[in-house]
C-alpha cells in the first residue's frame, strides 16, 4: 500500500495569513483535513488598498495561531506530518518573509522537511486536489496580481502562452471600484452591482481582441471607465446608483469577453499537442466571479473539453493549495535547505520573454 502523505501548508503573500493540513491517501484520495484564514480586509480598508507593512506585521502577529487552529483541527501535531510547505514567492516581500522565517523555525524544530513553494503553482495545481485531473491541461490564472495561460505539463512543468501585458484583472476590478466610489475588494463590490446594472449602456474596449495570440490589456479599459466616469459627472453633477450599477455590469462584460474570447485562441494552442483528457481550469481570486465562470464553461462545452472551477474558497488564496503543491513536490523528492529565501518575482515559466510593462526589476510571473 502506497503511504500516506501529509503536509502543512503555510500562505502569507498577501492580505490572508493561513495555514492548512492537507493528506494523500494511497496516491489518489486527497482530503483537506483543516484550513484555516485570518484576513485583512479590515485593517486595511481605510486606505483604499493592502499597505505591505501593515499586512507584514499583521502576519507576523496571526502565524502563530492559524497555524496551531489548523493542527489542532486536523488533529494533528507536528511530529505526525511529514513536511512543512510555505509560500516563497511570489508576492509582497514583507508578507513572504514572514511565512518563510517561520516555516523555517518550524523546520527546525520539528526536524522536518521545508519545501519552498511558488504562490502561482500552488494556484495552478489547485484543480489536482479538487477533481484528481491528469497531465497536461491548460490553466488559466487570473488574480488581482496575475493574469496567464499556462499549460501545466507536471508539477514543476509550466508552459506560458499567454499573460496580461500590463494589469491583471483583479488589479482592474480594484481601480475600478475605486473610481465609482465602491468598497474593497472590488471584485465582490462591482460583481453585485453588476447584476442591477445595463452591461448594454457602456460600450468599452476589448484591447488586443482582434490581434493574434492570448496576450491580453487591461489598462486601456479601466482608462475608458474613468473618462466615462468624468464625463457623467461633468454632464449630471455627480454619479449616481444607477450609473455605478451599469458601469459594473458593462465593466464586468468587458473583462468576461477578453477572458473568453483569448481562451478560445489559448484552447486552439493547447489541442494542438493532442492531450489524452483535454481539460481546462481556472484559479485565482478573480475565478470566482459567477459571470466569467459560467461564459468559461460554456466555451468549454462547445469546444468539447471538460471545465473545471474549484470553490470559490479554494480560487481566492489559502494555504490548502500550499499543502496540496507541497505534496506534490514531496512525492518528487523537492526539498529545501535553510538558504530558501523570500522572492517578491518568481516567473512559473523561466522561459517565457518577458511582457511589455513588466518592469526593471524583471518578470513578476
Amino acid at each position: 500500500m502506497a503511504k500516506t502523505v501529509t503536509i502543512l501548508g503555510i500562505e502569507s503573500s498577501c492580505d490572508d495569513t493561513a495555514a492548512a493540513v492537507v493528506q494523500l491517501i494511497d496516491e489518489t484520495k486527497a482530503n483537506i483535513l483543516s484550513t484555516k484564514i485570518f484576513g485583512q480586509e479590515e485593517l486595511h480598508k481605510k486606505f483604499g488598498g493592502v499597505v505591505p507593512e501593515i499586512a507584514a506585521r499583521a502576519h507576523t502577529e496571526k502565524l502563530d495561531y492559524v497555524i496551531e487552529d489548523a493542527l489542532e483541527e486536523a488533529e494533528f501535531d507536528l511530529n505526525s506530518i511529514d513536511a512543512i510547505a510555505v509560500t516563497a514567492g511570489p508576492g509582497l516581500i514583507g508578507g513572504v518573509m514572514s511565512g518563510v522565517m517561520y516555516a523555517k523555525g518550524l523546520s527546525i524544530g520539528s526536524k522536518k522537511p521545508l519545501i519552498g513553494i511558488n504562490h502561482l503553482a500552488g494556484h495552478a495545481l489547485t484543480p489536482r486536489l479538487t477533481n484528481q485531473i491528469e497531465f497536461p491541461y491548460l490553466m488559466l490564472l487570473i488574480s488581482g496580481g496575475h493574469c496567464q495561460f499556462l499549460i501545466v505539463h507536471g508539477p514543476t512543468q509550466f508552459t506560458r502562452i499567454g499573460a496580461s501585458i500590463d494589469d491583471a484583472p483583479g488589479e482592474a476590478f480594484d481601480k475600478v471600484a475605486r473610481l465609482i466610489s465602491l468598497p474593497q475588494p472590488g471584485g465582490p463590490s462591482i460583481e453585485a452591482l453588476a447584476k442591477l446594472g445595463n452591461s448594454m449602456r457602456f460600450n468599452f474596449p476589448r484591447p488586443l481582441i482582434g490581434r493574434d495570440g492570448c496576450n491580453m490589456s487591461f489598462s486601456g479599459l479601466k482608462t475608458s471607465v474613468l473618462r466615462a466616469r468624468d464625463n457623467l459627472i461633468e454632464e449630471q453633477g455627480g454619479l449616481y446608483t444607477v450609473d455605478q450599477s451599469d458601469i459594473s455590469a458593462s465593466f464586468q462584460e468587458a473583462v468576461s469577453e477578453i477572458l473568453t474570447k483569448k481562451t478560445a485562441v489559448a484552447l486552439e494552442m493547447y489541442l494542438a499537442i493532442n492531450p489524452d483528457s483535454p481539460t481546462i481550469s481556472v484559479a485565482g481570486g478573480v475565478a470566482s466571479n459567477n459571470l466569467i465562470r459560467d461564459n468559461l464553461k460554456k466555451l468549454a462545452m462547445k469546444c468539447g473539453v471538460t471545465f473545471i472551477a474549484p470553490p470559490i474558497n479554494l480560487c481566492t488564496d489559502n494555504a490548502a493549495m500550499i499543502a496540496w503543491a507541497g505534496i506534490e513536490y514531496y512525492r518528487l523528492g523537492v526539498r529545501d535547505d535553510m538558504s530558501l529565501g523570500a522572492r517578491p518575482r518568481w516567473p512559473l515559466d523561466e522561459s517565457a520573454p518577458a511582457l511589455i510593462g513588466h518592469g526593471k526589476k524583471g518578470r513578476k510571473a
